[in-house]
């Protein structure tokens, strides 16, 4: 039994916290974690070092704070992968959830790549179990239904990596998709776009002929 629970937090501690981590979101999500300061992280939640310090220790803990909550949004649109859908409505609907976090998440986005392109030194375990489990689980939902003949045969695998690749990229490369649509097609337009686009791209190959 637990005889020293942890207190409560106040709302002006929690208001406080979520300052400091939007504002380390974006720091981190420019910078990565090596760039990024704590000096930075403190001018932009608007309150002075010491201040920061006594929410977070150290920027790793922000970091690693910022990732957790990160995972578990990242993660949800394939756990809701449903066994017992209609596998193309299933997979119209998880490649739509992913180009939405694009949209409405690009700092975490760009948070998560950074983290991976320098080896992924503080998610690594978190890829090598959580998200592997995750993903042979619905890897093994996605070759039922081919079994089925509900789904072309293909590596369910690969089709997620490249369904990560392409959503991800409105988000990760957004400046560049911009600047080459041009003011006509660069606007939120452009998301609905890409939808159609990937929706032809892997459902036509997916879909089981007549």
């Amino acid at each position: 039994m637990d005889h020293n629970p942890e207190p409560r937090k106040t709302r002006i501690q929690t208001e406080n916290e979520a300052r400091i981590l939007d504002a380390a979101l974006d720091a981190f999500s420019l910078h990565g974690f090596r760039g990024a300061t704590v000096d930075q992280i403190a001018d932009g939640a608007g309150m002075s070092k010491p201040n920061l310090l006594y929410y977070f220790r150290r920027k790793q803990d922000i970091y690693e704070a910022l990732l957790d909550r990160l995972l578990d949004t990242w993660l949800e649109p394939l756990e809701s992968l449903n066994e017992n859908g209609d596998p193309i409505p299933e997979l119209r609907m998880y490649i739509r959830r992913k180009l939405e976090m694009s949209r409405d998440f690009p700092r975490e986005s760009r948070l998560f790549a950074n983290e991976i392109l320098q080896g992924a030194p503080r998610i690594r375990k978190m890829l090598e179990t959580r998200l592997r489990e995750l993903v042979d689980e619905k890897s093994e939902v996605i070759s039922g239904w081919m079994k089925a003949g509900r789904l072309n045969k293909a590596d369910p695998r690969h089709m997620l990596f490249a369904i990560w690749s392409t959503t991800q990229h409105y988000a990760d490369f957004d400046v560049q998709v911009r600047a080459i649509l041009g003011p006509g097609r660069g606007g939120e337009g452009r998301f609905e776009d890409a939808a159609r686009f990937l929706e032809t791209l892997f459902l036509d190959g997916l879909k089981p002929r007549a």
